[in-house]
């Protein structure tokens, strides 16, 4: 990870050192989250690095209790961010171009074709619906803990998750069963 320019708000050395331990013990878990949220390993590891700077900044506010849901609160932020300044991008994934599966191939083929299918349909989402997914399914959070991590209402993370799995179901049909859980209204 770059080297941030400590700034020294009061805390000094002591939240310095704070910050350094969460980094060091949320970081892998943090590059999975965000794997999920941008789709490959490079984007993820520099949408990590945008999020830890900007907790660094605020990191003598932020209390020890609730720092994993101030950092992950930035990071599904800065993936949307992300998100809404690409979308007006040229999309370099030319669906026709990609083989089709060979009849007869092994499990392990059939294992990265229908996670390279999963990946290619999740890239298609809306980063908020990937987001709600990564909070419900991935990290396994319930509706209303989802809701307070992506700061919105739960009716939103319903309806959204809702919104998802149905387009997952469009986007490819072959992995239904894979996503075949009803989300049910409350």
């Amino acid at each position: 990870m770059s080297e941030y320019k400590w700034r020294d708000e009061g805390g000094g050395m002591a939240d310095r050192e704070a910050f350094d331990a969460y980094v060091r013990e949320r970081w892998a878990p943090l590059l999975r989250t965000a794997t999920l949220l941008t789709g490959d390993r490079q984007s993820a590891e520099d949408l990590v690095q945008e999020t830890l700077v900007r907790a660094a900044q605020h990191w003598s506010r932020v209390q020890p209790a609730t720092a994993d849901a101030y950092v992950r609160r930035i990071l599904y932020t800065r993936s949307v961010d992300a998100w809404r300044w690409r979308r007006h991008q040229p999309d370099p994934v030319d669906i026709a171009s990609r083989p089709e599966s060979v009849d007869g191939a092994s499990e392990p083929a059939d294992a990265v074709d229908t996670r390279l299918t999963l990946a290619e349909a999740l890239r298609r989402l809306t980063p908020r619906q990937r987001a709600v997914l990564v909070a419900r399914f991935y990290e396994d959070r319930t509706e209303t803990d989802a809701a307070r991590v992506l700061g919105c209402s739960v009716s939103t993370v319903k309806s959204q998750t809702r919104h998802a799995l149905e387009r997952l179901r469009v986007l490819a049909p072959e992995l239904a069963a894979t996503f075949g859980r009803e989300e049910t209204l409350r």
